[in-house]
């Protein structure tokens, strides 16, 4: 499974990355057919988010942490002037944590919903 990260810079910007989470099919519970699973790592805390706008000035991640896009579409700018799209069943790793981070912006029709999965 295909993910972006969004990694601070030395020089206090933001990028986008690429990577892959490996998945494997397994048997989740007794009773259910295998499926493709793959591990997000956490340490708990996991936040549900729904917010009718989610639109941002520059701004560092909180903390390091997984958005699993689950509802509406957000565009990513980060400063580097790149940008991209997550739509539901995008996976984003927000990892530029200092700096002068990314600006968020909601696209098409709200609300916006996704979990923020603290890594």
């Amino acid at each position: 499974m295909r993910f972006t990260r969004i990694a601070p810079m030395e020089d206090g910007g933001s990028a986008f990355e690429d990577g892959e989470i490996a998945v494997e099919r397994r048997q989740v519970a007794g009773g259910v057919p295998p499926m493709a699973v793959g591990e997000l790592p956490s340490i708990g805390g996991v936040q549900f988010v729904r917010s009718a706008a989610f639109d941002s000035t520059a701004h560092p991640a909180p903390r390091e942490q997984w958005v699993v896009m689950l509802r509406g579409t957000i565009e990513v700018t980060v400063s580097d002037g790149s940008r991209r799209r997550f739509a539901p069943g995008d996976l984003v790793l927000a990892a530029d944590i200092t700096g002068t981070g990314h600006v968020t912006t909601g696209v098409g029709d709200p609300p916006f919903e996704a979990l923020f999965i603290p890594v």
